[in-house]
């Protein structure tokens, strides 16, 4: 018999789900706490703001709260735990004597040399007392339903937010090797606790076969798929032909560019998958290699200015970050017509500068949304004329 319900978790649509999950459980709901990076009115469930992408020191003191209120949670106990995008982030609890300070670092090395989410998380989860199954293993022995929205590239559960109710089979062999092929500068005291992991004497994060799973079920509810399947149905209803090229995009925001523009150029040369009037979509998540002294921008305006540059036939062009907000720009993203760069040697200049922003914005061709809480990555859309 379930005599208490919880809801718990993080990430920047977590409070809007929360607000969902108290809509439906209503008198049942009997406590919580969500990490947010924006502030949401909710009722029962408190909702705390923290810091993304980058850790900080309240990050760490709400999510410290937060896995006190699931320690306290017994076999009688539901717990709903809600993981979506920015949730490595604003769940942070350092393994022993590590500090925020320290996981801030690192993550923003890996993120300035353009690392895989899925390479950076499995840095984050051996350096966590909450990612990577730690959660789960925390609410022992309640029964948890983990409530996910995808930010990742082909929907990984144990890559979102970094897993907290998800068993974890990557191990701290597989974290050296991460941070090992970015060549990131570790303290002291980080390479100390990977050693001890490495050796054994610090414990892995719980592997998908552990018992500490036995009681915890997964749901993933969105995903970029969901985004462009919707975006295509409105494009159809709007007289164009679309087609979903893929929800799995990555790589350098600027290379994935150029291969979008010509893709582009088939349909409107009349040899594409599709026939004009027609609507490419793509989604996934490019990365960016920032330069020494980057300018303004992220991967989406990176993207689209690389398009823009490399488009020969008559399109638009646009790229967002569902979330509202691309890498650490005000701005969701862009949109850009072929023939709209006269001057190519500045804005590849700006572009070859990771600037792309301050290019864009000076064009009027940036997005801006605020925050749109939710967060299923990026999306890309190329509008092809008749």
């Amino acid at each position: 018999m379930i005599d208490w319900v919880l809801v718990v978790g993080g990430g920047k649509a977590a409070a809007g789900v929360t607000k969902y999950l108290e809509s439906v459980l209503g008198s049942h709901l009997t406590d919580g706490l969500v990490i947010t990076k924006h502030p949401v009115e909710t009722t029962t469930v408190r909702t705390v703001v923290g810091d993304h992408p980058l850790p900080t020191k309240r990050n760490v003191c709400a999510a410290t709260e937060l896995i006190e209120i699931v320690d306290a949670a017994d076999e009688e106990t539901l717990v709903f735990s809600v993981v979506t995008g920015g949730a490595s982030s604003l769940l942070t609890v350092p393994s022993g004597e590590l500090t925020v300070g320290e996981l801030r670092d690192i993550t923003e090395q890996l993120l300035s040399a353009g690392a895989s989410i899925q390479d950076i998380n499995t840095v984050r989860k051996h350096l966590s007392n909450i990612k990577g199954g730690r959660l789960a293993s925390s609410a022992r022995p309640a029964t948890v339903a983990g409530v996910v929205l995808s930010d990742v590239v082909g929907n990984d559960l144990s890559s979102i937010g970094s897993g907290p109710t998800v068993g974890d089979d990557s191990t701290f062999d597989d974290a050296v090797d991460v941070v090992e092929q970015y060549d990131i500068a570790l303290p002291p005291t980080v390479r100390e606790h990977l050693d001890q992991g490495v050796n054994g004497v610090v414990d892995e994060t719980p592997s998908s076969g552990s018992s500490a799973f036995d009681r915890v079920m997964n749901h993933l509810i969105c995903s970029n798929r969901d985004a462009l399947t919707a975006a295509r149905t409105t494009a159809h209803e709007h007289g164009y032909d679309p087609a979903i090229l893929t929800s799995r995009i990555r790589g350098e925001a600027r290379e994935v560019g150029t291969v979008v523009a010509a893709l582009a150029e088939e349909v409107a040369a009349g040899a594409g998958i599709v026939s004009s009037p027609a609507v490419l979509l793509a989604g996934g998540e490019c990365t960016v290699t920032v330069t020494d002294e980057p300018g303004k921008g992220g991967p989406n305006q990176e993207f689209v200015l690389s398009a823009g540059l490399g488009l020969q036939e008559e399109a638009v062009v646009a790229a967002i970050d569902t979330d509202g907000e691309d890498g650490s720009s005000e701005y969701a993203g862009a949109i850009l017509e072929s023939g709209a760069i006269e001057e190519t040697e500045r804005a590849s200049a700006h572009l070859g500068s990771n600037d792309a922003g301050s290019y864009l914005e000076a064009a009027g061709a940036t997005i801006l949304t605020g925050p749109t809480g939710t967060n299923v990555n990026d999306i890309i859309v190329v509008v092809i004329p008749e």
